[in-house]
């Protein structure tokens, strides 16, 4: 024990990573989405259906849940900014949250025999140590990332696999979780799930998590308040992050209006819904390799505005079809776009570190990925706000089943297309506006 840690004390980072390193940094990717992805999947048809717990009670906490994760993202960040100690800043934070984060992770799914009261507590309470180590591993893995990968060139090569690992992470999560439940139980998918994201997080962290032997930060820390001042101030940051918002929550409304398409529109089973999302996920994987090549050939700014312009135009191609087939072709160009956001996203806010840190002294990414987090939450609450007000001005009425009035399916295109369109039209807009047009500083 006392030799790792002496170990991890001593590793810095003194040039550009090794191949394996950006590879284990990104394996990351794959346990933080498969987490992240069955539960949001799966925790309300678990508590819901196969606990019988009300669905309203469910629906409270989730809502605590997303407000606690809001709320710790910009707290966490700028604690992690400050903190300073042998083994680095951020090292510490990602190791003894590993386990917890995992622990939480599995007893979400493995509750104790209680009354409908005490399920409620026991969810609460694990939810919020699950949230809490997720907020606390994930975010300062990405405050890593501009730390470890320095120029446009190593940013656009390094998240390719960190962004590869996580859409499979994705994939898992929604298709491989439903497998194990059925044949081994809920508390045996958690177990296996559980050990597979443990290993692969003690992996990537020990073979890519290291920072820099020289830290560029200023010795003297900056206080929360001036934190938040200097990066509510930044000309860059500001928008990047409504830029950034308005990109999540078209994405959060496809993925949200893709069920309601599929039944409703298209008149096919449920279970077809997959073949549209994995229709934008699947080629999503190979666009990231492309957009790591654009952007290392042009800059950060001109690449994002190219892959936000194609997911745009893309999403409105879901007004014409009448059958999955279609549908899933539309879908591919769709994820060409999907691509091109969740290789970018991460390399602008990057540069927008590196700027902030010429400025001002401080490397401040856990600031910047903090405050950026909170911010994006909001795309969660706006794709409610969307989904309610279309379904229900449309005329929609489960109790009808598949006997919907005509005015449902035009309400659902409308959703799925035309909305994100105009949401889309307003992050380009944003982007537009990002001031730093260098491909580095």
């Amino acid at each position: 024990m006392t030799s790792l840690l002496t170990h991890l004390r001593d590793r810095r980072l003194d040039a550009a990573p090794t191949r394996a390193q950006s590879t284990a940094f990104g394996l990351s990717g794959f346990p933080t989405q498969l987490m992240a992805q069955t539960f949001s999947a799966f925790a309300v048809y678990f508590y819901v259906s196969h606990l019988a717990v009300p669905a309203a009670w469910v629906a409270a906490a989730l809502i605590a849940h997303g407000i606690l994760n809001a709320l710790l993202n910009p707290v966490i960040g700028a604690l992690s900014d400050r903190i300073r100690t042998p083994w680095g800043r951020r090292i510490p934070w990602i190791g003894f949250g590993i386990v917890p984060l995992v622990v939480g992770f599995v007893l979400v799914w493995m509750p104790p025999e209680l009354p409908t009261g005490g399920l409620i507590a026991w969810f609460l309470i694990v939810v919020a140590v699950y949230d809490i180590a997720f907020v606390v591993v994930v975010l300062n893995i990405s405050a890593l990332f501009p730390e470890i990968f320095r120029t446009t060139a190593e940013r656009a090569r390094g998240n390719v696999p960190r962004q590869i690992f996580a859409i499979l992470g994705m994939v898992l999560g929604t298709a491989g979780a439903p497998l194990l439940y059925d044949s081994i139980g809920w508390p045996g998918m958690a177990l296996v799930l559980g050990a597979v994201c443990l290993v692969l997080l003690v992996w990537s962290f020990l073979g890519g998590m290291v920072e820099r032997r020289v830290p560029e930060a200023a010795s003297e820390a900056m206080r929360f308040r001036d934190q938040l001042t200097y990066t509510f101030a930044n000309r860059a940051f500001v928008p990047y992050v409504l830029g950034s918002l308005f990109v999540q929550t078209s994405i959060a409304i496809i993925l949200a209006a893709v069920p309601f398409y599929v039944r409703y529109s298209l008149r096919a089973p449920d279970g077809e819904s997959s073949l549209l999302l994995g229709a934008i996920f699947v080629t999503a994987i190979p666009s990231i390799v492309l957009w790591s090549a654009i952007v290392r050939r042009t800059n950060p700014r001109t690449a994002l505005l190219w892959s936000v312009a194609v997911f745009g135009i893309a999403v409105l191609g879901y007004l014409v079809p009448t059958s999955v087939l279609g549908a899933a072709l539309v879908g591919v160009a769709v994820g060409v776009g999907v691509g091109g956001l969740l290789q970018l996203l991460e390399v602008v806010l990057a540069q927008i570190i590196d700027e902030d840190a010429g400025r001002t002294g401080h490397r401040r990414e856990g600031a910047y990925f903090g405050v950026n987090g909170f911010v994006v939450r909001g795309s969660v609450v706006l794709q409610a706000i969307v989904a309610a007000v279309v379904l229900t001005s449309s005329g929609f009425d489960a109790a009808l089943e598949d006997a919907q009035p005509a005015t449902v399916d035009g309400g659902i295109r409308l959703m799925l297309a035309v909305i994100p369109l105009l949401f889309t039209a307003l992050a380009w807009l944003c982007f537009w506006l990002y001031p730093i047009r260098r491909r580095d500083l």
